[in-house]
């Protein structure tokens, strides 16, 4: 399908005997927000972090069935590239304590070697900052420590850390849980906007947000996709039951 940034086929992962995704097919858009949802423990984390090969890090980790990024087998590419092309933000804000909000920007190319003029660098720090709506609070104090930000500015600064790469898919894991109301709605504002630009994949416990900010919605339980359309269509007449009892609040 010409639309889409990301298939997964058939795809399944497990830890040592411990099997946690179950022959997940998906197919996600471009430039849409999809949000993965379900109870705790369900797969959803599992799941981005398979996007972009970061369960790869913990030991016993293994994987069957393919995922493609614009046709390339995931699986195939290099680590280190694929993670250019898919950018991560966490649930804990994690700006780069030592490094200033204008090193942390640009850390993805310092840690990869990729030599560019300052002239260069300071463009690709205003442009993402900017798309992070950051940068009228911060254009003063670039070289100042990421870690004097509030919660929600270092949230926002973690996001331009990864749109700085151009990603093609951004995975979001939870990225408000931490944070207050008023930086929760500017985190969802930005989550709109950035989807003129890049794809993302948002595991989110909060169905009120999946609703708020998501195109899509994909309910997880148990390891299982068991339901995946359209987030207004899902939350208004659920195909599953459990899906249902998930929204209805009867588990999660």
């Amino acid at each position: 399908m010409e639309s889409s940034v990301l298939t997964v086929k058939d795809f399944c992962a497990f830890f040592g005997d411990n099997q946690i995704l179950k022959d997940i097919n998906i197919s996600i858009s471009n430039n849409l927000v999809t949000a993965l949802m379900g109870p705790s423990g369900c797969g959803k984390t599992t799941l981005i972090r398979c996007v972009n090969r970061m369960h790869e890090l913990i030991p016993g980790a293994r994987v069957s069935g393919r995922m493609y990024l614009r046709g390339d087998d995931v699986y195939a590419m290099e680590p280190i590239l694929l993670r250019r092309k898919i950018g991560m933000v966490f649930q804990k804000p994690n700006p780069f304590p030592m490094m200033s909000i204008y090193d942390n920007v640009i850390a993805g190319y310092r840690l990869n070697g990729i030599r560019l003029g300052r002239d260069k660098f300071d463009d690709i720090v205003e442009r993402s900052l900017k798309d992070a709506a950051l940068w009228s609070e911060v254009k003063d104090v670039l070289h100042r420590k990421g870690t004097f930000l509030s919660g929600g500015q270092q949230q926002r600064l973690c996001i331009a850390r990864a749109l700085a790469m151009n990603p093609e898919i951004l995975l979001l894991d939870e990225p408000t849980s931490a944070l207050d109301p008023k930086s929760t709605s500017h985190i969802e504002e930005l989550i709109v906007e950035l989807k003129k630009n890049v794809t993302m994949l948002l595991v989110t416990h909060n169905i009120a947000q999946a609703a708020r900010v998501s195109d899509f919605t994909a309910f997880i339980y148990l390891g299982e996709l068991v339901e995946f359309g359209p987030t207004e269509k899902m939350f208004t007449v659920p195909k599953d039951k459990r899906t249902e009892e998930y929204l209805t609040g009867k588990f999660g």
